[in-house]
């Protein structure tokens, strides 16, 4: 069986303590090592704050689930894109030490290049939709609403469950569709995504499937 370092992050504190997120994560590498023939031959555990955490020298576990995998020849693993860092800068810096990653819920194909990609959508994700809040919250000012204390809380509320909305909205629709590519044998996101540029689907802004759009939209059916 091929060797494998296991990555695992929480957070804060109170998550490293109570566990919360963490017997999650191992459950769903060690998932993965069984599905795809690896050997967890490591595991790290980092907890900190989230605030400045995307330095190395803040995150001593890394180093060494990075040195245990230069010495063992092997990628380390982690459960979701966002355990390894929310930055892409950060995961393109991780880059330079030549040590390959693999994200459980993306499959084990995906080299460290696409991940810098990955990483680079969830970013430009983050930033849209902000973006889009910025615009809600100026269309109902000019529609008269007064976005000053105490209703500025409640206009900002009211403009992301619009936008929420629309979300939810867009992944009803398409559900039915994933539900019946993966009766026809297709399981991975990779897959599915694949199936649904080819049917000429597109996403809700318009554009292409990917593995991350896909699990998106699966995460709102949960």
């Amino acid at each position: 069986m091929k060797p494998l370092v296991a990555y695992i992050r929480v957070s804060t504190s109170q998550q490293g303590k109570s566990g919360l997120g963490i017997e999650a994560q191992r459950e769903a590498l060690v998932r993965f090592a069984g599905s795809e023939g690896f050997q967890i031959v490591a595991e790290f555990v980092e907890v900190e704050t989230g605030k400045g955490s995307d330095a190395l020298e803040r995150r001593p576990e890394l180093s060494a689930a990075l040195a245990k995998a230069r010495a063992s020849k092997c990628p380390v693993a982690v459960a979701k894109l966002d355990r390894l860092s929310r930055d892409v800068h950060f995961i393109s810096g991780l880059m330079a030490h030549r040590v390959p990653f693999v994200v459980a819920e993306l499959g084990p194909d995906v080299d460290p290049f696409v991940l810098h990609l990955y990483a680079a959508l969830a970013e430009k994700e983050r930033s849209l939709i902000s973006a889009r809040t910025k615009a809600a919250l100026a269309a109902a000012k000019a529609r008269g609403t007064k976005l000053g204390n105490p209703k500025l809380a409640t206009a900002r509320k009211s403009a992301i469950s619009a936008i929420k909305g629309e979300a939810d909205r867009a992944a009803a629709n398409v559900l039915p569709i994933i539900e019946d590519i993966r009766k026809s044998g297709i399981a991975t996101l990779r897959q599915i995504a694949d199936s649904l540029n080819a049917r000429g689907i597109p996403t809700a802004r318009g554009g292409k499937w990917h593995a991350m759009t896909v699990r998106n939209i699966l995460t709102r059916a949960v």
